[in-house]
């Protein structure tokens, strides 16, 4: 490893991303920003690009800017079977010289299975949630697919324990499964402890895309149940995608909030970039994120990256014991949990926040100090940066 370094020669890891990058997955541009540039020299190859005045990055490479015959050529032999991976990946790889492909996203390091080997590249593979726990239920042969992957992948990165027992429930070796927190910005994010004044409304936040496993609906549904005993105001940043389980979803949201009468206190504002997210946050009291399992068997696989970042700030959260959720909020501790679908149990840690508020000092105090323990974006860099070392051998 020394030699490498005083060579000066970081090494070139490629990351394969279908899209880069939608304004909701910030996450994933602290994922490569803050691995650290003297050890690490970060390739993007991704197919398409949106977003770049905010998520713009040294070494970009994107199919979109290939000859249309080649890219013709090559969605002819997937969608014919003859090849699985996109040959842009190969092609874009080695010019950048890429000697380990990091594959986000369960599907994706299937698809890349080929195009690892053909770089000749060590493969690493990072599940996030609908991949590890949907589409298995959804489509049986990823199960297979899955396993063909597991066999190959040098190491397969989840957000916490719970994912990574998932992953193995699905035949991974557990000898190659390594836990990996997704980072924030701590020093980026202010501390700012939320404090409510006599008398004044309970404003609360919920922010996620329109999705079952988000739970917002049973999050209205527990503002229904305290709102005639505390006056409350709501603000929901996110919104459907193009999926038609997405936009039947917000209309189960829209419904839920003229059932319980909470229209004419909400403000929807759709989706918004991560600016406008903290300017709301720090207008609020409370964020309140319940997800689920959803009824297509969805999860969130580790959890929201949007609990982190609320921590961060000095936000009481209300939440749930889905899936890593409780490795972010520690029930009593930084947040409230409740189990999921338990309206009645959220409605009642509303109220408490509400009759307590000498409470949410120590509270978000401790929340603090987990994530800069455990999410800080740059000691999460470091740490993968040793782990892309390790597999490689330098």
């Amino acid at each position: 490893m020394a030699e490498t370094r005083a060579a000066g020669a970081p090494l070139r890891v490629g990351h394969s991303f279908p899209e880069w990058l939608p304004l909701t997955q910030t996450w994933m541009y602290n994922l490569v920003r803050y691995l650290p540039s003297d050890e690490i020299e970060s390739h993007v190859l991704c197919e398409i690009t949106a977003n770049l005045d905010r998520f713009g990055v040294p070494h970009l490479h994107s199919a979109e800017r290939e000859p249309g015959l080649v890219r013709l050529w090559d969605r002819g032999l997937r969608w014919t079977g003859l090849r699985r991976h996109d040959g842009f990946l190969v092609r874009a790889g080695r010019r950048a010289g890429v000697r380990l492909l990091h594959s986000h996203f369960g599907n994706i390091g299937w698809l890349d299975i080929g195009a690892a080997r053909r770089l000749g590249a060590r493969h690493v593979v990072t599940f996030y949630g609908f991949d590890v726990s949907r589409l298995p239920q959804e489509d049986p042969r990823w199960r297979a697919r899955f396993a063909e992957l597991f066999r190959g992948v040098d190491a397969v990165l989840c957000e916490g324990s719970h994912m990574g027992r998932s992953v193995a429930a699905l035949g991974c070796d557990p000898a190659k499964i390594r836990v990996h927190h997704l980072g924030v910005r701590t020093d980026e994010i202010e501390y700012r402890p939320r404090v409510r004044a006599p008398g004044e409304p309970l404003r609360v936040l919920i922010a996620a895309s329109f999705r079952e496993k988000k739970g917002i609906p049973d999050a209205i549904a527990a503002l229904g149940r305290v709102r005639g005993e505390i006056p409350v105001e709501l603000t929901i940043i996110g919104d459907a995608g193009s999926e038609a389980a997405s936009r039947a979803e917000k209309s189960r949201i829209l419904a839920a909030l003229a059932e319980q009468g909470l229209e004419s206190r909400t403000r929807l504002l759709g989706y918004q970039p991560h600016d406008v997210l903290f300017r709301e946050a720090y207008a609020h009291h409370v964020f309140l994120s319940p997800s689920v399992t959803a009824s297509d068997g969805d999860t969130e696989g580790g959890a929201p990256v949007s609990l982190i970042d609320m921590a961060a700030s000095g936000m009481p959260i209300v939440s749930t014991t889905h899936c890593d959720i409780p490795e972010i909020v520690l029930h009593e501790r930084t947040g409230l949990l409740a189990a999921e679908r338990d309206v009645p149990a959220l409605a009642a840690h509303l109220r408490r926040l509400a009759a307590h508020p000498e409470s949410w000092a120590p509270m978000v105090e401790a929340g603090r100090r987990h994530v800069e323990r455990e999410y800080d974006a740059r000691e999460q860099g470091r740490r993968l940066a040793a782990l892309y070392r390790r597999i490689v051998g330098t």
